[in-house]
């Protein structure tokens, strides 16, 4: 199993994607911490096995077990924060709201000692942010990026490995749900 397996998986007409999954593994711009830990959490919050294992398989090898854990533990405590955040973000609005001011009252201990470098979790956060759609997560974590040095187009292409494996895991479950309603008609 590897990357090149997850790409053979995907039709033609995600074409797009195989081609961005090999330029964004290899890429320049983030240490190779970074994108592994990127490629790991988001393929994580995509929740699609097939994308999890392939992308485990090509980048769980390049992270020590520390940052291997650590990118899992940006999935799972951006799984919760990222729902709680949207809610306090989404009744902001509300003039009879005041979720702002309350304490979450939710333990998010490995914020504080993640295992690895503050940035690369930063990062992961991030990237697991953009996929589950939490804007307050992704402007909280794109600032601190942003004050710890991480440029612009770091940033970026984080969010873009998000982007894509996101993607692949919307395409094969898609693929697996037509092939499901084929057979189911064929019956």
């Amino acid at each position: 199993m590897s990357l090149e397996s997850l790409k053979n998986r995907l039709p033609e007409y995600a074409r797009d994607l195989k081609l961005n999954l090999g330029s964004l593994a290899t890429e320049p711009g983030l240490t190779e911490q970074q994108r592994a830990g990127t490629f790991i959490a988001t393929a994580l919050a995509s929740r699609q096995p097939v994308v999890i294992q392939e992308l485990l398989a090509e980048f769980g090898p390049k992270l020590s077990e520390e940052a291997l854990t650590a990118a899992k533990a940006a999935a799972a405590i951006m799984g919760m924060n990222n729902i709680y955040y949207r809610f306090v973000h989404m009744m902001a609005h509300e003039p009879s709201a005041n979720y702002k001011s309350l304490p979450a009252k939710l333990r998010m201990n490995v914020i504080g000692k993640p295992g690895v470098d503050k940035v690369d979790f930063e990062l992961w956060s991030l990237a697991v942010s953009a996929v589950n759609g939490c804007g307050m997560c992704v402007e909280s974590h794109e600032a601190q990026l942003r004050k710890h040095g991480l440029t612009e187009e770091q940033v970026q292409q984080a969010v873009r490995i998000a982007a894509v494996v996101h993607a692949v895991a919307a395409v094969l479950d898609g693929e697996a749900a037509m092939q499901g309603a084929g057979a189911a008609q064929a019956a």
